[in-house]
């Protein structure tokens, strides 16, 4: 077996290993439809994803409310009813607001939170250590990060995740950044136990091969068993199969992109009649020459609901 990164004295158990999806909120008439929300649940259950993640960047957290935040936690706990984690995205650019919200998660029975850097103050390395650890004191679930710098303008360096990844209550980070000669920092620096899942699905199998935990999603938003499958290859050690799959996921994967998320995979899900194609403000419908060549790459691909 394969051990990537330091060892330490005793390890801690993953939050999940596997496909997560970062779920889509469904909107209708300019309301949560918690009944849409509900069956895109069901979907995902029922095509074996390992986690669920709700209220993050592609549930389009920022224009939620209060109220909806709980009424999409709750829908989702009670759905998943134990056989998969619900992780919930609590992060904020105000750490005392993101302490609020991350124990308003645990609260409604979350099993872990979900917490992007701060966004706009840009804080130091030492800012994002003090914000982090203070989070992760606040809760007694775990804490994954979320490096994202193309939406926040500042990242993570593999000496800050060195430093968190001591704290008990912090289990890994969601990489988004694209940077693969941090991720393997990264890994050389932290302890094995400390996950790194991919945040790009275009990443995944490379993540993977760096030991890797597995991805947290929004394709599998529209493809909840072809990205779980791609994970389930890569642990396997059948990376050239996984390669060849996530090859032929390229097309369809950029084209999820070609818009900022989740305008597309809105538009892609409406397609398959799975919720309205709404989205709130500052999001817009996606550019008519730009969902044409998102539908040319579901026909491509043979996207199905």
């Amino acid at each position: 077996m394969l051990v990537f990164g330091k060892v330490g004295s005793s390890l801690k158990t993953p939050v999940f290993i596997g496909c997560g999806t970062a779920l889509v909120t469904p909107f209708r008439g300019g309301s949560v439809d918690l009944e849409a929300f509900r069956a895109l649940t069901a979907r995902q259950l029922d095509a074996g994803v390992d986690a669920l993640i709700v209220c993050a960047t592609t549930g389009e957290a920022p224009t939620l409310r209060d109220d909806e935040r709980d009424a999409l936690v709750t829908a989702c706990v009670e759905q998943a009813a134990h056989r998969v984690p619900v992780i919930v995205g609590t992060g904020s650019n105000s750490t005392a607001h993101a302490v609020e919200l991350s124990r308003q998660a645990e609260s409604l029975g979350a099993d872990a939170v979900l917490v992007v850097t701060p966004y706009y103050n840009k804080a130091t390395q030492a800012g994002l250590i003090a914000h982090y650890t203070a989070v992760a004191d606040a809760v007694r679930i775990p804490m994954i990060l979320y490096n994202v710098p193309s939406r926040t303008g500042v990242s993570c360096t593999a000496e800050t995740y060195a430093v968190l990844s001591a704290h008990p209550n912090i289990a890994g980070v969601k990489e988004a950044s694209g940077n693969f000669a941090l991720i393997q920092d990264t890994r050389n620096r932290c302890a094995p136990d400390f996950c790194v899942w991919s945040g790009n699905d275009e990443d995944t199998t490379a993540i993977m091969a760096l030991g890797g935990s597995g991805v947290i999603s929004t394709a599998a938003n529209l493809i909840p068993r072809e990205m779980r499958e791609l994970v389930t290859l890569s642990r396997s050690g059948s990376l050239h199969k996984a390669g060849v799959l996530q090859l032929r996921m390229t097309d369809l994967l950029r084209a999820l992109f070609i818009e900022v998320n989740p305008i597309p995979v809105k538009a892609a899900m409406a397609r398959l009649g799975l919720c309205a194609d709404e989205l709130r403000l500052p999001l817009c419908a996606m550019q008519p020459e730009n969902r044409e060549k998102l539908f040319a790459a579901m026909d491509a691909f043979g996207v199905r609901a």
